[in-house]
């Protein structure tokens, strides 16, 4: 008989809280697979794991070239495409400057001088991929890979392979605010996504409604710390400047059907800002957007206007 009571997992992984809900005979068994997939993704793909793919080309910088699994390698070549498109504010060579800002363990700005020295070791273009040997490599030592800024949405496409292998129809999965749905709920509506307000707790800006897309936040009020001056500094780094992102955007949700796709623009948007952010979401087609600026202006692309519902008034501007 089909099952058509939610089966729910909760946890950790990935650095983040995950969270996956599916519907279907063979749904325990999914989520179970899916949980799997991701400590093994995890194992892959991690800069903080010293035998993961990422550690070990981050360790045989400027020496010698890594075999990497399959998915390493998918996600290396997506990334440099985001990275030629984006003419390099996305780059996943962004390690150093990271490791820099680490808001773990410090609310410190980091020295001028030594921003000044790693910024030149950020540059995508020093990273080898070998597309018949499954290997890859980075140019000068000193440089590291870190995938923070697209691996969340890579893990949420492998998440709904899975499901969809196991014959489910109906899921969603949320990985830190990176959503994907699978389908409808299972009585055919749309599933509910909530955008958070980027400066009111416990808020919702609003609420978007989708079918098989998914659907991701990158926000200034993710991780940051405040000055003794009260400067907000963000975790989502321009590689170009060495710092945190001063676009006037406080918020950008990407909308797409593809969570890798979604992830790499909602972080490239964020920091390029509105205009010319909006002009590189036109190469992505049936790609949209919610910008949300330090005005608290909304803005949302034409295609987005019947799905998203704002949970009080604000102002909203429809962008065509």
């Amino acid at each position: 008989m089909f099952k058509t009571a939610a089966i729910r997992s909760a946890g950790k992984g990935m650095d983040t809280d995950m969270f996956h809900t599916a519907f279907g005979k063979y749904a325990e068994k999914a989520i179970k697979a899916v949980n799997q997939e991701a400590w093994r993704l995890e194992q892959l793909l991690s800069c903080f794991i010293p035998t993961s793919d990422i550690s070990r080309i981050n360790q045989s910088a400027g020496v010698k070239c890594e075999k990497i699994s399959p998915e390493t390698y998918e996600i290396l070549s997506h990334s440099i495409l985001f990275s030629v498109c984006s003419k390099g504010i996305f780059d996943a060579t962004i390690g150093p400057l990271a490791n820099l800002w680490d808001y773990k363990k410090t609310s410190e700005i980091p020295e001028t001088e030594k921003i000044k020295e790693v910024l030149p070791f950020i540059n995508y273009s020093d990273l080898y991929l070998d597309p018949v040997a499954k290997t890859a490599g980075l140019k000068q030592n000193g440089q590291c890979i870190n995938l923070g800024g697209i691996g969340k949405g890579f893990a949420s496409d492998k998440f709904l392979e899975i499901f969809r292998n196991y014959g489910i129809t109906s899921a969603l999965t949320n990985l830190g605010g990176n959503v994907a749905a699978l389908g409808t709920k299972p009585d055919g509506s749309p599933w509910n996504i909530g955008i958070r307000h980027p400066r009111l707790p416990n808020t919702l800006l609003g609420i978007v409604s989708v079918t098989d897309k998914a659907v991701v936040t990158s926000g200034d009020y993710q991780r940051y710390f405040i000055d003794r001056k009260g400067k907000r500094y963000h975790h989502i780094l321009n590689p170009v400047t060495g710092y945190p992102s001063e676009s006037e955007l406080i918020s950008v949700t990407v909308v797409t059907e593809n969570g890798t796709t979604a992830d790499a623009l909602s972080t490239i948007i964020f920091i390029t800002g509105k205009n010319a952010g909006l002009n590189i979401l036109k190469s992505f087609p049936g790609a949209e957007a919610i910008l949300v600026d330090n005005e608290l202006t909304v803005y949302i692309t034409s295609n987005l206007g019947n799905c998203f519902h704002p949970v009080d008034e604000i102002n909203i501007q429809i962008i065509r």
